[in-house]
């Protein structure tokens, strides 16, 4: 191959690199799903010891009752305590990683990523809270999971594409817990923790090291 040709090559690889940087959502760290997972398998396992202590005592009545209430507010508490170190350990390992790489993390594909994952999980919490009403409490884990994989396959378009493939994976476990209910919280763990564990150290040793 000659030098042009070369030169032309990479000019063309050049070119490439950034048209994916200008449409796709390249600067997510590996890490921040390695955190992920570690906070879910936490979150989880306080919420198993809590309902291991209050579960027999309160019963499954209306989850408007007193103690219903009380247990639920633990759990969304719980979640949302997850949730939260996730988001801000997301964001300081993005940044850092974009910081690297002199990309911005709030540039317009961090906002398509961020829209076309929200819709499928906020449309799934708004269900989630339509099962709890109903009583169907084993439904909610397995639909957690559907919606959040629908919404990493939706988003996947805009980031890395082996996103795609977690999504799938979260779908096709939450299908399976809905078909065991009672193991939701099993089910749970590993698709919030476990697969998000594995998908991180992927993704740091495929892009980041």
């Amino acid at each position: 191959m000659s030098t042009s040709q070369k030169e032309q090559l990479e000019a063309l690889s050049e070119i490439r690199n950034l048209m994916e940087r200008s449409t796709r959502f390249i600067s997510l760290s590996g890490l921040s799903g390695v955190f992920a997972g570690i906070y879910a398998l936490i979150g989880a396992g306080v919420a198993n010891w809590h309902l291991n202590e209050h579960v027999n005592t309160v019963g499954f009545r209306s989850w408007r009752s007193a103690e219903q209430v009380s247990l639920y507010g633990f759990l969304i508490a719980d979640a949302a305590l997850v949730f939260t170190l996730t988001l801000l350990t997301a964001i300081y390992f993005t940044q850092k990683k974009a910081k690297k790489e002199g990309l911005s993390i709030f540039d317009k594909s961090a906002l398509r990523v961020a829209a076309h994952l929200f819709f499928p999980v906020a449309v799934g919490g708004a269900f989630c809270i339509a099962l709890l009403e109903y009583g169907l409490y084993g439904l909610i884990a397995p639909s957690m999971l559907v919606f959040y994989g629908l919404g990493l396959v939706n988003a996947s378009k805009y980031t890395f594409e082996s996103a795609r493939y977690l999504g799938v994976a979260e779908v096709a476990l939450g299908l399976i817990s809905a078909f065991v209910v009672g193991y939701g919280l099993f089910f749970w763990s590993i698709g919030f923790g476990i697969f998000h564990i594995v998908y991180g150290v992927y993704m740091y040793l495929e892009y980041e090291r």
